[in-house]
């Protein structure tokens, strides 16, 4: 009697980077905003109508502006960050040079060189607006972070990168305006109830 053995062969699954997960998790999750931030991935559903109202108005009333001045107004477009290897955002609306095409670092990514201001409506992600975003968009330079912080009812204005952080964070309850810093090169008072979606 002939004993025949069977060889079990494992099969090791190959291991991820956090980019190649990243590519991964935004396929399966269409219309998600896929993020790494300090190392950790991250995915945001889509807007809902307040959000996507409040991004409206201000490519309405912010980009014609920025076009006067050689700047643009773009939406989802990555930003590489400094806080680890394969960390990037995607902010929600974003004041950038015109020849922004030049900053390109990888996938979908420009360097923060070519970012005035960078925008974000907080919705079920709210912490990360208001926690590694602020570190991180600090730490990669970007002039100018305007939250809107629809969790606290505000919108928080960040400005004044120096040595990893924002010296300046000043709060705007609703009924307040205030005005875009110089250093955007973009002259615009801005409205925190229109920020938060709303038209009137």
């Amino acid at each position: 009697m002939a004993v025949i053995q069977h060889e079990e062969q494992v099969r090791e699954q190959p291991t991820l980077t956090l980019g190649e997960a990243a590519e991964q998790l935004a396929r399966s999750l269409p219309g998600h905003r896929v993020e790494i931030l300090q190392g950790r991935l991250t995915a945001t559903p889509p807007a809902d109508g307040t959000h996507a109202l409040a991004l409206s108005w201000l490519g309405e009333e912010f980009g014609a502006r920025a076009r006067t001045v050689g700047l643009r107004l773009v939406q989802g477009v990555g930003l590489w960050l400094p806080s680890g290897p394969e960390d990037y955002a995607i902010p929600d609306l974003s004041v950038v040079e015109a020849d922004i095409k030049g900053a390109h670092v990888m996938k979908n990514c420009y360097a923060a060189h070519a970012f005035r201001m960078v925008v974000e409506v907080t919705s079920t992600n709210w912490a990360d607006d208001l926690g590694p975003k602020v570190e991180d968009y600090a730490q990669a330079g970007i002039p100018v972070y305007v939250v809107v912080d629809r969790k606290h009812d505000q919108v928080l204005l960040c400005s004044d990168p120096r040595g990893g952080e924002y010296k300046n964070k000043v709060p705007h309850k609703r009924g307040t305006s205030f005005t875009a810093p110089d250093v955007v090169g973009v002259e615009m008072k801005l409205s925190v109830d229109r920020l938060d979606g709303d038209e009137d």
